[in-house]
């Protein structure tokens, strides 16, 4: 390696300890596939029988996947579109064919994160309402949302999400993100569990326990369960390509990455399963409809909140958490296309946040009408971001090669993969993300 790359290496920021990096990994993970999607996706599904299918594809994407994008980030030092460009030239490639590849989960990235920043500000804006009283004396809660989620309904929200989000991102990857996860993540999972205790002391509420917890086994004959338990783990665990890549680049060497992708997959499961407990079991204690979807966070919970005893509290609370929940997902998304423009266009990481962030913000408010949003995340969701996760799968365990890949992600760690490690990744991995792309066309998103 010359002195060039080198003295690189040592200027790029890192994760200041293994703790930090897990913490910002899981922040990245938590989000709204947990909050939103697990909770209806499960009680849809079969319950506790959901689990299954569910829990054995986070195993086996955690153990590939997961740790696939840690490891080639911190081979390569570099996001995307760097580290395919490495991969290609030491597969003996085009190095420009890795350049436009790198590009599309890049531009995943950016495009999810351009319509998360709206939701975020919608939390915002529904936590503000909680602290002020607003949200619970407007006497029709879907009419409460259906005017923030309208056109040009949210901009003043959506814009203090990016300027929160942009404000820790200029701090860099050890002073802001790794430090910002350390309290946020916290924070959420405290947060959540004084919830889940509310919660389950309503009468009632353990209907909603059944409902998510008794299996119904005859679920796991019907393959859409499969099918979509796939697409909840997959998009859970942030696989793209991009976010975890980057999150990897900053990686010190003698972190063990098996044991930070493990960490990351249990929380992140645990934190699914407990935004399950809290809002389905709420839901049934005040008879209102568990099939919702979506508007569950808008407009059922809210309703919730308004017949709870010290609902107003509790709405605080849990929007502070799901607030935290986005921001630190949106800190990985916007992440891929700020370390992007800092490494190729040579611009400083102040410049680098504002001008994203801008651009993300211009787009984002022709995104804030609900229906929108949905169009343009589905599309997102269904071909840029699974296809980015396979490029990336591609590119580290057959064009760089699975030894190669077997021998960064042990590198650090205390001991060895298993011997099934290479079929697992090669073969199981890439043929799991081609049916996300395939689920996701046929079904119009499945995560």
């Amino acid at each position: 390696m010359s002195n060039k790359n080198i003295a690189k290496e040592e200027n790029r920021d890192t994760f200041n300890s293994k703790i930090g990096f897990i913490l910002a990994c899981i922040g990245s993970a938590v989000g709204m596939g947990n909050i939103w999607m697990f909770p209806y996706r499960a009680g849809q599904f079969g319950g506790a029988a959901f689990l299954i299918p569910y829990i054995l594809f986070l195993v086996i994407l955690g153990y590939t996947g997961l740790m696939g994008e840690f490891a080639f980030g911190r081979m390569t030092q570099t996001g995307p579109i760097g580290a395919f460009e490495k991969a290609m030239k030491m597969g003996k490639k085009n190095k420009k064919i890795g350049t436009i590849l790198g590009v599309i989960p890049v531009l995943g990235a950016f495009g999810i994160a351009t319509g998360y920043a709206v939701v975020a500000g919608w939390f915002i804006r529904f936590l503000v309402g909680s602290v002020t009283g607003e949200m619970f004396n407007a006497p029709d809660s879907g009419a409460y949302f259906g005017e923030i989620a309208g056109s040009f309904g949210s901009i003043g929200w959506h814009l203090l999400a990016l300027i929160i989000t942009a404000s820790i991102l200029i701090l860099g990857v050890s002073n802001g993100i790794e430090k910002v996860n350390k309290v946020m993540m916290p924070i959420f999972f405290a947060l959540f569990l004084v919830i889940l205790v509310r919660v389950l002391s309503l009468e009632g509420s353990i209907d909603g326990v059944k409902y998510l917890l008794v299996p119904k086994w005859e679920f796991l004959g019907n393959p859409k369960t499969w099918i979509y338990a796939l697409g909840q783990a997959f998009f859970s665990l942030s696989l793209a390509g991009s976010g975890m890549l980057v999150y990897g680049s900053y990686l010190k060497k003698d972190i063990d990455i098996p044991n930070c992708a493990k960490n990351t997959t249990v929380f992140d499961t645990i934190a699914a399963i407990t935004a399950g407990l809290v809002i389905i079991p709420a839901v049934f204690a005040f008879g209102l409809d568990p099939t919702a979807g979506p508007p569950l966070l808008f407009i059922t919970l809210p309703m919730v909140f308004k017949q709870m005893p010290a609902g107003q509290l509790f709405a605080v609370l849990f929007f502070i958490s799901v607030l935290f929940a986005s921001i630190t997902s949106l800190m990985n998304l916007l992440e891929v296309p700020i370390e992007a423009i800092q490494n190729k266009l040579k611009l400083s990481r102040k410049t680098s946040v504002i001008v994203v962030c801008i651009v993300a913000f211009g787009i984002g408010i022709f995104l804030e009408n609900g229906d929108i949003l949905g169009t343009w995340m589905d599309f997102v969701s269904i071909y840029a971001i699974p296809v980015g996760a396979l490029l990336a799968g591609i590119m580290f365990f057959w064009v760089i090669g699975v030894n190669i890949a077997r021998k960064e992600i042990e590198m650090g760690s205390s001991k060895p993969l298993g011997k099934s490690f290479e079929f697992m990744a090669k073969y199981v991995f890439v043929i799991l993300t081609i049916v996300v792309i395939i689920g996701g066309i046929i079904y119009g998103g499945i995560g």
